[in-house]
């Protein structure tokens, strides 16, 4: 993949070089052409292609055209519109509208179409305007409606276990399927969002509203000469295109009648996400830099970082104290894909990842300070043939602070001393174990094991005096040059004959 990017960059040297002239006089902006899956912006319109395998094309030529081609391809989508930031849903948004026109040229099973995709509940929906070989989606209509000088025949279809903009999930499908084609017009998008809602199908925050050319195992062309899309009582064109107010700018997946419903990633472009401790980060929403990041559909959806530097980034509210930090990714094959924890300008660890299959790697108690902080991951050691899948980032407080240690205590053998035994604790690097008799006003310390792994380690109290003893622990762990001391344990009590 890297390697063909390279290719192109050497290709613009040598073109520069040769000093191929530019014809005219006035400054030409050059349309932006896509051949593999990527996500962009157009102007308050963001435009994506997506593919699993075959021959693709788009150029994006401005306020919300573009022109597209497939051949020998799985599936491809190919769309231009307006992202959401999930946090409405469409009657808090006002009426949505799409404008458009479309030279459209199928040959075999393809859509032309406004797409989308709700959160809460999640749901992937289709109003379909016009098709190639196969009307979607062959299933028993569950009613019409009549809108924008046709008739729409309404369906629900559910797809288990399958790529969605939230990972492999089962989610509902909502259909509008237009009775008789047709390739321009207007389509009252929030017209069918209350028909769907009327005849039960919830619709959830909105997430995207995007003019759509879909082919699945087939070729063919289109010309989209007008997409104008409105959303909002003042009629305002575009809006929240290109990005929420997280800069989450999740892709969102195709589906076809063949069961191959394809997801992806878009491009990102917006702010950093700012989330709280406890909190999951798409991979996806961050904001990427470096010569070769991007975002990929598979093995998830999320990001793939290329290069040596290449970072995903955002920034994060943090309390002082340790955290846990879990990366969720993989690399494209044996090749370990090492992957920088850097907070501030400090690294405080390295992901390791050596297979292709998503896993989970956990950097333990990492030393913060309080406040809004820039978390990067970033790769380090790429030799030009793996990249790093990144799917999601979870930072959670450290275990040494939020979970209570284990141990219990008997009388040895001699009847004159306590054995108190710790629990396996692998977040700890050791114990402090304390202890007061009955009628003692406080605790004192009697010792500070270390442990050995995620061994069980014990420590002897002998030639104790008749009476009660209670005895407590605490895990204790070193991070950054300091000691952090994690709660109590239960207490546990053994009498001394």
């Amino acid at each position: 993949m890297r390697k063909s990017r390279r290719i192109v960059s050497a290709l613009l040297v040598i073109l520069l070089t040769f000093g191929f002239p530019f014809i005219g006089t006035g400054q030409v902006k050059a349309a932006t052409v896509l051949t593999e899956t990527k996500e962009g912006r157009d102007g308050e319109y963001t435009y994506s292609l997506w593919k699993d395998y075959g021959n693709t094309s788009m150029t994006v030529n401005g306020d919300g055209k573009f022109e597209c081609s497939w051949k020998d391809i799985g599936n491809a989508l190919f769309r231009e519109g307006i992202k959401f930031d999930c946090t409405k849903k469409y009657q808090q948004i006002g009426d949505i509208t799409v404008e458009y026109g479309v030279d459209y040229h199928p040959d075999g099973n393809s859509y032309m179409c406004v797409y989308g995709w709700t959160r809460d509940p999640l749901v992937e929906y289709y109003i379909v305007d016009s098709w190639g070989t196969w009307r979607p989606p062959g299933a028993t209509s569950k009613g019409t409606i009549e809108v924008d000088g046709g008739t729409y025949e309404i369906y629900e279809t559910t797809r288990v276990n399958q790529p969605s903009i939230d990972g492999n999930t089962t989610f509902e499908q909502y259909w509008s399927v237009r009775t008789s084609k047709r390739t321009s017009g207007t389509i009252s998008v929030t017209e069918h969002f209350k028909a769907w809602e009327k005849l039960g199908m919830k619709m959830g925050n909105l997430y995207e509203a995007c003019l759509t050319i879909e082919g699945y195992q087939s070729n063919g062309s289109a010309e989209v000469y007008l997409n104008k899309v409105t959303v909002g009582d003042a009629g305002k064109s575009g809006g929240n295109g290109g990005g929420n107010e997280n800069g989450n700018n999740n892709g969102g997946n195709g589906n076809n009648n063949g069961g191959n419903n394809g997801g992806n990633n878009g491009g990102n472009s917006g702010n950093n996400t700012v989330v709280k401790d406890g909190n999951k980060i798409e991979c996806e929403s961050m904001t990427l830099s470096g010569p070769y990041a991007g975002n990929t559909w598979s093995p998830f959806s999320g990001v793939a970082l290329y290069a040596n530097d290449d970072t995903a980034s955002a920034t994060v509210s943090l309390t002082s104290g340790l955290h846990d930090f879990t990366l969720r990714g993989a690399s494209d094959g044996s090749n370990k894909a090492k992957v920088d924890l850097v907070i501030g300008n400090e690294t405080k660890g390295t992901f390791t990842f050596s297979s292709s299959s998503p896993t989970d790697k956990t950097i333990k108690n990492v030393a913060t300070g309080a406040g809004a902080q820039t978390v990067k991951l970033v790769v380090t050691a790429d030799d030009g043939t793996w990249d790093a899948f990144l799917d999601s980032l979870t930072i959670s407080d450290s275990a040494i602070t939020s979970k209570k240690p284990k141990c219990s205590a008997k009388l040895t053998s001699a009847k004159t001393g306590i054995k108190i035994t710790t629990a396996k604790a692998e977040y700890a690097d050791g114990f402090y174990i304390y202890m007061k008799k009955a009628g003692e006003k406080k605790y004192h310390k009697v010792k500070k094991i270390t442990k050995n792994g995620t061994a069980k380690r014990s420590y002897t109290v002998k030639n104790l005096e008749p009476g009660k003893y209670y005895i407590k622990i605490k895990a204790y762990v070193k991070a950054d040059g300091k000691t952090y001391k994690g709660k109590y344990s239960k207490t546990v009590s053994v009498v001394v004959p």
